[in-house]
């Protein structure tokens, strides 16, 4: 049995992000209630009031549908986050909001950016790229699922659609790739356990044999190297007597 740090299931991994949610949906709720409009809290570029929206803006939606299509993403990929990048996860949502907003601030359009999806884009960005990185075949599949679920979203980086912020987009999607390169040797060791180990060893699958008793790829391994550069011939000789025997 191995002693790493595995992939762990702790509360965290669904209750704060469920919390983050419910505190996106209870200041909508405030809005509505009392009929006012937090838009100019957003970030406005190159205008220094609104850099207060670096860190206010993923808090505040134009309306339902906005905040409904933020809402089932964010949950999914922070609990992602949560679950396999746990050691890191506060630092890429904090600095996550913080980077994402101020490139919107320096690249926007003179308007108001509001909306959580600039960090949606983060975790989209982040998860991806650090799964390809790690060369680890678990978050290697992570990172399969994220561009089969959201793999689309890639189009909303660019001003194809009015009245989305698709510099909030872009924004989010360079700063994934950064904290990806940031954190790259931060990579989550999970534990391996009694039957992975009997799998490893006695399997002879040879895309199986690329991956070593932590899960990490091995581009090449000594088998090739020497089934290509040493090539093994074997001669049997009988003799005659042998032959007619």
């Amino acid at each position: 049995m191995k002693t790493e740090e595995p992939f762990k299931y702790s509360t965290g991994v669904i209750a704060y992000p469920v919390l983050f949610i419910l505190i996106l949906w209870l200041v909508f709720w405030f809005e509505v209630r009392f009929g006012l409009n937090f838009a100019e809290f957003g970030v406005y570029p190159k205008h220094i009031v609104g850099l207060r929206g670096v860190l206010l803006s993923p808090f505040i939606h134009g309306d339902i549908q906005h905040l409904y299509h933020n809402t089932i993403p964010l949950f999914i990929l922070s609990a992602a986050l949560f679950y396999f990048y746990s050691p890191i996860a506060w630092k890429v949502l904090f600095w996550g909001v913080l980077v994402s907003g101020f490139l919107t601030w320096c690249i926007g359009r003179p308007s108001y950016h509001i909306g959580a999806s600039g960090l949606i884009y983060v975790l989209v960005s982040f998860t991806f790229f650090k799964g390809v990185f790690a060369k680890h075949f678990r978050l290697i599949a992570l990172s399969l699922l994220i561009i089969f679920l959201y793999g689309s979203m890639i189009w909303y980086t660019l001003p194809l659609k009015e009245g989305i912020s698709w510099e909030g987009h872009l924004s989010g999607s360079i700063t994934g790739l950064l904290f990806a390169l940031i954190f790259r040797k931060k990579i989550a060791k999970p534990k391996t356990y009694v039957w992975e180990e009997d799998h490893f060893e006695e399997d002879d699958d040879p895309f199986l044999k690329h991956f070593d008793e932590n899960g990490n790829f091995i581009e090449t391994i000594e088998e090739d190297i020497k089934e290509e550069e040493f090539p093994i011939i074997k001669y049997i000789y009988k003799s005659k007597k042998e032959e007619e025997d």
